[in-house]
Order: structure tokens, then sequence, then C-alpha cells
């Protein structure tokens, strides 16, 4: 399915009926067929450990569990693990059933076993930080490496995020790409 082929769908979670892409769930088989679900980027940006869990957005999970498409079967029941310690959710999976070939893929990525907490780029104040915001430095740093010295109240725009480390940044200062650590840079705005 393309991205091109989104009119008239809803969300295979939550049935939202904006924001809609492609979303290929992740299989440790590479034989496996009928991957790719129709998602909202709320749904997206959840699973994906993007955005703070929201348990009253994820109460859909007790209608989508119930599909007949394998694929929504098995994000339900990861959804519901991450949220087990919600009453509601643990209910959801004492009742749910899915045959066991797909519960050896829902379980196939250990996805199930880590909690609901989501790590994401924070700045000093607990602001969360994306990709193309500008930051104040709140210390002068000296760069190592470098005779470059960053002194505290440097704006830095058009920051990027250091993908597997929420304590990093990556942004330009004086023409050149520095790694920053986020303790030491407060969201201009926030």
């Amino acid at each position: 399915m393309k991205n091109d082929d989104l009119r008239d769908k809803t969300c295979a979670l939550c049935e939202s009926t904006t924001d809609l892409s492609v979303y290929e769930v992740p299989t440790n088989n590479s034989k496996r067929r009928d991957l790719d679900v129709v998602l909202c980027a709320k749904c997206q940006a959840q699973l994906n450990k993007k955005e703070e869990l929201d348990s009253r957005h994820w109460q859909c999970l007790s209608s989508s569990m119930w599909s007949e498409t394998p694929a929504v079967q098995v994000l339900s029941w990861r959804m519901l693990n991450r949220l087990k310690k919600e009453t509601w959710a643990a209910e959801c999976l004492d009742v749910m059933y899915m045959d066991d070939d797909t519960l050896v893929w829902a379980k196939e990525t250990g996805d199930h076993d880590n909690d609901d907490a989501v790590e994401l780029h924070k700045d000093c104040n607990g602001a969360v930080l994306n990709t193309g915001d500008t930051v104040v430095l709140i210390k002068s740093l000296d760069v190592k490496g470098s005779t470059l010295n960053a002194k505290m109240g440097t704006v830095v725009k058009n920051i990027r995020l250091v993908e597997n480390n929420t304590e990093q940044i990556e942004g330009k200062i004086e023409g050149q790409v520095i790694v920053i650590l986020t303790k030491y840079v407060r969201k201009q705005g926030a």
C-alpha cells in the first residue's frame, strides 16, 4: 500500500481519519507478508516512543484487538503490554485471542517486555526538544578538539537530535557542527 492510496481510510488502531500514513509492523521474520497498516501520526509517534504515552488515546485498543488483520492484532497486543499497568489494558490482555503464529510475531521484537517509559530529548528545564528547534546555551562550553569556546547565551538554531542518545543534540556554532549535551541548553520560546 502506498501513502497516495489513503483517501477514505482510517487509522487501523484509533480510527482517526487525519494525518495518515502507511506503517510497517516490525518483525524479525523476513518471510512475513501483510506487514503494512494505515496509522495516524499520533499512534505512530507513541508506538515508536517519540511521544509520551497517552493511555486515554489507547482505549481504542479494546476494539482494534479484535481485528481480523494479524498486523493490527500484533500492534494492539504490543501496546496493551506496554500499558498493562492500566487496569483496562490488563483486562483486555486477559481476554484477547490470537492464533499461535500471530502471538509468536507479536513477541519476536521483545517490545512487549519494555515498560511504557519513553525517552525523549529534553532541555535543562524538561521541555521536549525536536529537530529544527532553537536552543540557548546556559553554560559556556569548550569544544573538544577545537579552540572554539561557545559562550553562555549563544543561540543555536535548527538543532538535530542524536538518534540513540537522548542526552545529546547537534548544532552549528560559528560554522562548526558540534555535539551539545541537552542539560546545557534551554529551548527558546519554552
